[in-house]
C-alpha cells in the first residue's frame, strides 16, 4: 500500500454573507443564521470572523473573536473545521489567525470554552498553549434534524492563553 502526501494552499480571510451557504459544515439553518447576525457584528468592528479557505476560495473553517465578553481579551468561539478535514492542522490555522486579531488590536490574552465532552478540541487548545481556569455552566439554542429549537446546556472548560 502506498500512501500521497496532499498539501492544502490555505488562507485566512474574514468570512462574508456571500460565504455562508458553504458553512452548513459548522452547524445547522439556526447556527447559519446566528453566525450571519453575528457578521453585522463585524462589519461594525465588535467581532472578527474569520474563513481559513482552500485554493477555490471556499470556506473549510470558520470562527470569531468576540472583544466583548472578557475586558482586555478576545474571546474565540464558534470554531468548526469540515469534519473530513478535521486532524489535518486547520483549526491550529484558524486559532493562530484569530489570535493574530487579537494582537493587531493591542490585547495580549486570548480566551475560549471548550465542552468536557470534546475532548480531542481541548487537546488541540491546550498544544496550543492554553490552561484551564474554570469550569462553567453554558447553553445555546440549538436546532433539531426535524427543524424544532431547543434550549442545549453543558459544562464547559474555560481556558486562557496569555499571547506576549
Amino acid at each position: 500500500m502506498s500512501t500521497t502526501a496532499v498539501v492544502l494552499e490555505l488562507t485566512v480571510r474574514d468570512l462574508t454573507d456571500a460565504d455562508l451557504p458553504a458553512c452548513g459544515f459548522a452547524g445547522g439553518e439556526l447556527h447559519l443564521t446566528q453566525v450571519a447576525e453575528q457578521l453585522g457584528r463585524a462589519r461594525a468592528g465588535q467581532v472578527d470572523y474569520l474563513a481559513v479557505c482552500t485554493k477555490a476560495d471556499l470556506p473549510v473553517a470558520i470562527g470569531g473573536v468576540d472583544y466583548s465578553p472578557y475586558p482586555g481579551a478576545g474571546s474565540l468561539w464558534q470554531l468548526a473545521v469540515h469534519p473530513a478535514l478535521q486532524s489535518c492542522g486547520i483549526g491550529t490555522v484558524l486559532v493562530g489567525a484569530a489570535e493574530q486579531r487579537i494582537l493587531d488590536r493591542g490585547l495580549d490574552r486570548a480566551e475560549l470554552s471548550v465542552e468536557l465532552s470534546n475532548p480531542r478540541a481541548r487537546a488541540l487548545y491546550e498544544r496550543l498553549g492554553y490552561v484551564a481556569y474554570d469550569e462553567k455552566l453554558e447553553s445555546w439554542d440549538e436546532q433539531a434534524d426535524d427543524g424544532s429549537v431547543r434550549r442545549y446546556e453543558t459544562i464547559c472548560a474555560q481556558l486562557r492563553k496569555q499571547l506576549r
